[in-house]
């Protein structure tokens, strides 16, 4: 890591992913070698025939060729072992071994070609002798085709374009044209892994369902397989997330700078601006304004209107242009008042009112009706006309945290008709949001971004009764009491350490039935009892009213290495970040970050922490050696 540069293009391979293929490929052809030596050794006294002189001369060249070959595959495999994933510089020589490795593919072609127009010929020698050479023959031939298969899967489409990205870090991704470049180049991986899986399922037979599952399967691969789609998105999270976290006002601010915040934005507070900007309802009107300049860095102009008016199913919201990504950006502000938490309560469902050819459309009815409220204060009072009459060339974004992100993903939708360049991030939103249906068709255009084990993105009616039963089967066989569990939490949260330190379980009994945590992964077991009624892996009846919910789009999940406090007095986190499938949020997870995990100021800093491990992982700036393994 990061991928190998050859030929002047990027492959989807690394110069710590050689030890074991060049393993095998070295155990493969030392047994190789010593077939030849034995054959050559045992049967040399019968060369003495028409063409046997050939037929010598091919082993003895194909044995130093082996020779050679063995010799580079050893120092190939050495030079791999060295290093770590983050630190290629000792692996710097790996390129030119590579080039040397590939050249002597040529000679060994043109020796396999001979030697089977030679064995072809009609040599008069002993019949073991012969057989024994067209074997060599044919495993050379069987090498070759497996060299070649292996150049195939290693081959990145995108690794023609996205050479500079590691070197000019994720800004390389800020403009228009590069969107429209690194879109184009997703629409080529998808094409190419499509041609892979057909020629892999070859057998299959091409109707229409078939191909439309190559035409799936190859876009599930090519965004599985895409570091660069996974970092670029993680750019574009940590970016808008700024917005996200502006919309909730000066609150928030204040809480992410105890001691500097209030006086940065106290001339604001007490300055009146209101002609220069369009500010609608709420109260300290001024002291949100100026918390948002501080938090999205933009300027007074850059801001078309900033709304705080609050009541529920009614959400304060902000549109800006932000020049950066050249996108104008609607933030929807998640919970902060009882109104929200009414809406966020209004769990019932209702079909969404949206032109799309999806049939299921079901979705939470307080957060659509929130969405639709936005959706006509954009659309009647000609808010995103005002934008895009500025900024004609922009394209739309629409981001929100939490509640917000849950309005900002059923707001992208109900605009994609208008707009069908939008594009969603949603941070943190609830998984009982709409259909399954739906949360197919918004993969094309939502990303959502959850930490850890967010309570949030679990919460669902259906999740929560499911949490219900396993919550009281574990109180039922717990033996602690409650106070240590509670110390336990409390000094976990705030100093970090291992949640499985205290064990809750029943002591004895059968460990392989223990099933549901609840404080930790491992920490609160429960066993079946017959004194309890159900089993917690038994199916849950769902509700006409509350069908099951599911999240919005492709999902990011940052998770957490390593264990840090709260207030991270012991040692600063750092994360992990993957793609994710909704079912991997199927199970609400109690533990003592549910709640933590979800507050912004915790993913803006997590969000910090992965976005900068990448990119120093891509940079590598190890002794001064460059990161990439460049030829």
């Amino acid at each position: 890591m990061p991928g190998m540069v050859l030929f002047g293009r990027r492959w989807a391979i690394a110069s710590d992913d050689l030890v074991f293929p060049g393993f095998f490929e070295l155990v493969v052809r030392v047994l190789w070698w010593i077939g030849i030596l034995t054959l050559y050794l045992m049967h040399r006294g019968k060369l003495d025939c028409a063409g046997g002189a050939l037929l010598s001369s091919y082993l003895i060249v194909l044995m130093i060729l082996l020779a050679v070959v063995i010799c580079t595959v050893s120092a190939i495999m050495c030079v791999s072992m060295r290093g770590t994933i983050c630190n290629p510089g000792p692996r710097k020589s790996m390129s030119k071994l590579l080039y040397i490795r590939l050249a002597l593919f040529f000679p060994e072609m043109v020796w396999a070609s001979l030697g089977a127009a030679w064995v072809a010929d009609g040599v008069q020698c002993d019949r073991t002798v012969v057989n024994g050479i067209i074997a060599t023959v044919v495993v050379s031939w069987i090498i070759i085709a497996a060299t070649v298969v292996s150049i195939i899967i290693v081959f990145d489409p995108l690794g023609g374009k996205m050479a500079p990205y590691s070197s000019a870090g994720p800004s390389h991704l800020d403009s228009h044209d590069s969107s429209q470049l690194l879109n184009g180049l997703k629409t080529a991986a998808t094409s190419v892994w499509e041609t892979r899986i057909k020629l892999l399922c070859c057998c299959i037979g091409k109707d229409d369902h078939t191909r439309v599952a190559f035409s799936s399967t190859a876009e599930l691969f090519s965004t599985y397989f895409s570091e660069a789609d996974l970092d670029a998105e993680l750019e574009n999270c940590h970016h808008y997330m700024q917005f996200a976290a502006a919309a909730y006002g000066w609150p928030l601010y204040i809480y992410r700078n105890p001691l500097t915040g209030l006086c940065r934005i106290g001339g604001d507070c007490c300055r009146s601006r209101t002609t220069d900007y369009d500010l609608v309802g709420g109260d300290q009107l001024n002291c949100h304004f100026g918390s948002i300049l501080h938090t999205t860095g933009l300027q007074y102009r850059d801001f078309i209107h900033v709304s705080f008016h609050d009541k529920v199913y009614e959400l304060p919201f902000l549109v800006a242009l932000d020049h950066r990504k050249e996108s104008v950006v609607v933030a929807v502000r998640g919970t902060m008042s009882l109104q929200d938490v009414l809406t966020d309560l209004s769990a019932e469902s209702e079909v969404l009112d949206v032109e799309c050819e999806v049939q299921d459309r079901l979705a939470h009815k307080g957060i659509s009706q929130a969405a639709r409220y936005v959706y006509q204060r954009l659309i009647n009072d000609g808010i995103l006309s005002q934008a895009f009459s500025i900024a004609p060339e922009y394209r739309l974004v629409i981001v929100g945290h939490s509640l917000g992100g849950g309005a900002a993903a059923l707001l992208a939708t109900m605009l994609r008709a208008a707009y069908p360049q939008v594009r969603c991030y949603a941070f943190s939103p609830p998984r009982g949001l709409w259909s399954k249906a739906l949360q197919e068709y918004s993969q094309s255009f939502i990303v959502s971004l959850v930490l850890g084990k967010d309570v949030i993105p679990r919460l669902s009616v259906t999740n929560l009764e499911d949490l219900k039963r396993r919550i009281l089967r574990v109180v039922a066989h717990c033996n602690k009491p409650k106070y240590k569990i509670l110390l336990h939490g409390l000094w976990y949260e705030l100093f970090g350490g291992n949640p499985n330190n205290l064990p809750t379980e029943l002591d004895g009994g059968d460990q392989e039935v223990l099933t549901q945590p609840l404080l930790g992964e491992q920490s609160l077991l429960t066993r079946w009892s017959p004194a309890y009624s159900f089993s917690s892996d038994s199916p849950l009846d769902s509700s006409p009213k509350y069908p099951p919910l599911y999240p919005p789009g492709r999902i990011i999940h940052l998770q957490e290495e390593g264990a840090s406090g709260r207030f991270g007095c012991c040692s600063a986190a750092h994360y992990s970040a993957k793609w994710s499938h909704e079912a991997e949020f199927s199970k609400i997870l109690i533990g003592p970050k549910m709640l933590t995990d979800h507050m912004p100021d915790i993913l803006m800093r997590a969000l910090d922490s992965v976005v900068s491990d990448r990119a120093a992982c891509v940079s590598c700036p190890a002794q001064g050696v460059s990161s990439v393994d460049v030829a």
